[in-house]
């Protein structure tokens, strides 16, 4: 009878007796199965407290071991003639090598397999398939039959292997293998039987335990990214209705009327007209593109410095302006409307509490991928407490809700990512001053971009 076994990581081909059979493996039917191990599927304790009981209750020595042979729990009931056995390096491999194919002939069949071992005593192994992915064996056994004209019936795996450290050649080892345990087939055969229904409904409800369990941990996730998504357009739709009363606050627009009307009665209308000019480039530019998502850097930049002129005919002397954005960025595309709430943050909390000495800083500079913009005050700075309440949009000014600037930021990762979320560093300089920095891609296709 010719008896072979070769076998690979992906697929094992047994040809026993004729029968050849392939085993699905890491490639095969079921990718998520493969991945687990039969340990990472059933609770070792588990295993040996069942695998310990049936043994004592049977009389039979049992070990549940991988695909490859390798023992996943402890040996149970084995006979002193094996624990000697598999303390010798040579003999335990072919112990190994024996309970791997024994596992493999009885998942050819789908039902349990009883063999001779190497050592001529009578082992059986019942196969653990979970979705069809074969997970490991019982091995069971460790007899002489009762029936002895049934042994010539078994399968023998002593021709397995080449001639050499026998094992009959040693007289303390003959003395135990013939002090083995005796069995009538069919008592074992029923062991066999009922170890492998045991093993298939442990592995089939840890299968499916596992399975909940990552569906669980799935939707959680899944309701976890919902919130999140139902949180960030909540905010969009806030911010957009209320547009006009955080970028252009009633407050400042009945500073702008009394500065012009002022101006009116002291000139000959030449400061007025500039006045006006630059009030009414700003309205135009936010009643103009409010509908839309993105604008130029440049005219963002161009907005700014009309609000800034009018700031400084309000406030006089009381702060200095520097502005650097290289005309070489005016077409880097940003979110409409970012520059002037930051800005407004600026006169609001560094320029407006001083009597003079206020400055407002505004520089773009590349960093190879982004285009950086930094907007940068002295003034007395904020506490890392309050910064995270206005990057959060729960800041208060007055008896309102001061969301400008975490609606900008808000803005930036729903357009360009996490990556691109607003920075601000205060104190910045000597424990005064804030510095928000804005991260612009350099390279964006708006048409891209789909608001979902």
């Amino acid at each position: 009878m010719q008896q072979s076994y070769e076998g690979s990581a992906n697929e094992e081909i047994i040809d026993w007796g004729g029968n050849q059979v392939k085993h699905t493996g890491a490639n095969g039917k079921n990718p998520h199965l493969a991945r687990k191990k039969l340990s990472d599927l059933i609770s070792v304790e588990v295993l040996q407290k069942v695998q310990d009981d049936f043994s004592a209750a049977v009389g039979v020595a049992i070990v549940i071991v991988d695909p490859d042979g390798v023992p996943v729990t402890q040996p149970s009931g084995f006979t002193p003639f094996c624990n000697t056995v598999r303390k010798m390096d040579k003999l335990r491999e072919r112990c190994f090598h024996c309970d791997a194919v024994g596992g493999r002939i009885a998942l050819s069949t789908g039902e349990p397999s009883i063999y001779k071992c190497h050592c001529g005593l009578v082992d059986f192994a019942a196969p653990i398939i979970m979705k069809d992915q074969y997970i490991g064996a019982v091995i069971g056994g460790q007899v002489h039959l009762t029936d002895k004209h049934l042994d010539a019936d078994l399968e023998d795996m002593s021709n397995l292997f080449a001639s050499g450290d026998a094992w009959d050649v040693d007289k303390h080892l003959v003395e135990l293998h013939e002090g083995a345990w005796q069995l009538p087939y069919e008592r074992l055969r029923s062991a066999a039987y009922s170890l492998l229904n045991i093993a298939s409904h442990l592995a089939e409800e840890s299968y499916s335990n596992t399975v909940s369990q990552e569906l669980y941990v799935k939707n959680m996730r899944l309701m976890e990214e919902s919130k999140k998504r139902a949180e960030l357009e909540r905010s969009l739709r806030e911010a957009e209705l209320q547009a006009l009363s955080y970028q252009v606050n009633p407050h400042f627009l009945f500073n702008v009327l009394n500065t012009i009307s002022r101006l009116a009665l002291i000139e000959d209308a030449e400061e007025t007209e500039k006045t006006v000019h630059a009030f009414a480039d700003m309205m135009r530019y936010i009643l103009k593109k409010s509908g839309n998502q993105f604008a130029p850097l440049g005219t963002e930049v161009e907005h700014v410095k009309n609000y800034l002129f009018l700031q400084k005919l309000r406030l006089g002397d009381r702060f200095d302006v520097m502005l650097d954005v290289p005309e070489e960025y005016n077409e880097v595309l940003c979110p409409f409307m970012i520059l002037q709430p930051i800005v407004e943050n600026c006169i609001n909390y560094a320029v407006e509490p001083h009597e003079s000495g206020g400055f407002i800083k505004i520089n773009a500079y590349p960093d190879g991928q982004d285009l950086i913009v930094d907007i940068e005050d002295n003034g007395d700075g904020i506490s890392q407490r309050r910064k995270q309440s206005v990057l959060k949009g729960e800041s208060e000014h007055g008896n309102r809700k001061s969301i400008g600037i975490f609606n900008v930021g808000s803005r930036l990762k729903h357009f360009f990512g996490e990556e691109h979320a607003l920075e601000i560093v205060s104190p910045y300089r000597q424990g005064k001053g804030t510095l928000v920095r804005i991260r612009l891609p350099l390279e964006f296709d708006p048409c891209s971009f789909q608001l979902k």
